[in-house]
């Protein structure tokens, strides 16, 4: 028999209760764990071990496995650029009575790097300040993880067993479009009825995410013999404005895209961006010299029911018909260079789906009317579970900012609140 919305919330209350602090001192600790991957390497698994240590004083099952068997598979979405031996992922199971539905809660160990812009303190510091705790990954998304796995510390804690089975997975190799951690989860067999990922949503329903296309446009140009003479010094750094122009031209192109109900109010959709930009570099041991290559990286982004592979074909004939079109680029032609391939895909789950229906009333139940149910605007993993193994996925999580940014933070309530979210969930739709 299943519990009843109400009676989740106040049991999910009741058993996270006197693990509040405890939890707190989890993502503190993960937090202060460096986890950064830069592909194609990660070095994830001393944070795993952080986590697994936690789970353990709770006598759960849990297991530490090496993702290096991804080299092995065939499947399109192994990244064949990337590393996976000696990355481990982690994973909880708590069996349930063999009578209901089962969860799989997921979330990635991985960050991005800390960048190179000044913090304000420490990016390993895990400082708790004005309710917020601060680091790099706090937000994306230790404190989600941390809220996740407090599901099942809770339930071992109280002596509780659901009715269905219940997953609780750290993956590896989600950033930089990676998603290699969660593609090793569903290929060994750690599948589910339904899947959460507990990406920083302040506290939406996320239904609905966007696909993602990463590519980067180089031209090369000129005679590096030719600097200091009286040869025509050519450069690539102008004519690569006109480049530029193309993009543009094409991020208007794109806002005439059906939108779908759930981006229906986004006033830019499907974003086109310029992510990086280069001609010389401005460090002081980079000589005074006109460039020789030009590079702009580009991400588009997809609708959920867009046929990305066609938009694809599309954008890269436009850019062939324009550097025809252009004397210069004609001499020097533009190469293009997709950094992931095949692209990320978006994923979409009905508003009435019961999954969609559980999470969001248990988020309602905890949160009241701060609940609601939205579209993410980024790509994720996501689309991975649902579309490539049919396991309906949703994204909830705690409240934050600065993510991929200096002085990222998570706030603390927020994650005790997420917690309890997820086990209001999880009870009501396991049994």
């Amino acid at each position: 028999m299943r519990a009843s919305p109400t009676a989740s919330v106040r049991d999910a209350r009741r058993l996270l209760r006197p693990l509040a602090k405890e939890i707190v001192a989890l993502t503190r600790a993960l937090v202060r764990t460096d986890s950064v991957s830069v592909p194609p390497d990660g070095h994830e698994t001393a944070a795993q071990k952080v986590l697994r240590d936690a789970l353990k004083r709770y006598r759960m099952d849990v297991e530490l496995y090496d993702t290096g068997f991804l080299r092995r598979s065939r499947h399109r979405y192994v990244r064949r650029d990337r590393r996976y031996a000696g990355r481990h992922n982690l994973v909880a199971r708590l069996p349930g009575r063999g009578r209901g539905r089962s969860l799989l809660l997921s979330g990635h160990m991985d960050t991005v790097p800390v960048g190179r812009e000044p913090w304000r303190s420490s990016p390993w510091s895990g400082a708790v300040r004005n309710g917020r705790l601060h680091g790099r990954g706090s937000w994306d998304m230790k404190g989600g993880l941390a809220a996740q796995f407090a599901v099942g510390m809770a339930l071992r804690n109280a002596g509780t067993r659901l009715g269905g089975d219940l997953l609780c997975e750290s993956v590896v190799d989600e950033e930089f479009a990676g998603g290699g951690g969660t593609l090793a989860g569903r290929l060994r067999g750690d599948n589910a009825d339904a899947c959460a990922i507990a990406e920083g949503t302040n506290y939406e329903v996320v239904r609905a995410t966007r696909g993602g296309h990463f590519f980067d446009l180089v031209c090369r140009a000129g005679d590096p013999m030719g600097y200091f003479s009286k040869e025509e010094v050519v450069s690539p750094a102008v004519p690569v404005g006109r480049l530029l122009g193309w993009i543009d031209g094409w991020t208007v192109r794109r806002r005439a895209v059906e939108r779908g109900e759930i981006y229906r109010d986004f006033p830019d959709p499907v974003p086109v961006q310029v992510l990086a930009l280069e001609a010389n570099r401005f460090d002081p041991d980079v000589p005074w010299s006109v460039p020789l290559v030009s590079r702009v990286r580009v991400y588009f982004q997809f609708l959920p029911h867009e046929d990305v592979p066609a938009v694809v074909r599309e954008v890269e004939a436009s850019l062939r018909a324009f550097g025809a079109q252009d004397p210069f680029f004609r001499r020097y032609p533009i190469e293009v260079r997709r950094i992931v391939d095949p692209p990320l895909l978006g994923h979409e789950l009905a508003a009435d789906h019961p999954w969609t229906r559980c999470l969001h009333g248990a988020a309602t139940g905890i949160l009241g009317a701060k609940a609601k149910i939205s579209a993410s605007e980024w790509p994720c993993d996501a689309f991975l579970a649902q579309r490539e193994f049919g396991i309906p996925t949703l994204l909830f999580g705690p409240r934050g900012a600065g993510s991929h940014n200096p002085n990222e933070y998570v706030e603390v309530v927020s994650v005790l609140r997420t917690a309890e979210v997820y086990l209001a969930a999880a009870l009501e739709w396991c049994g």
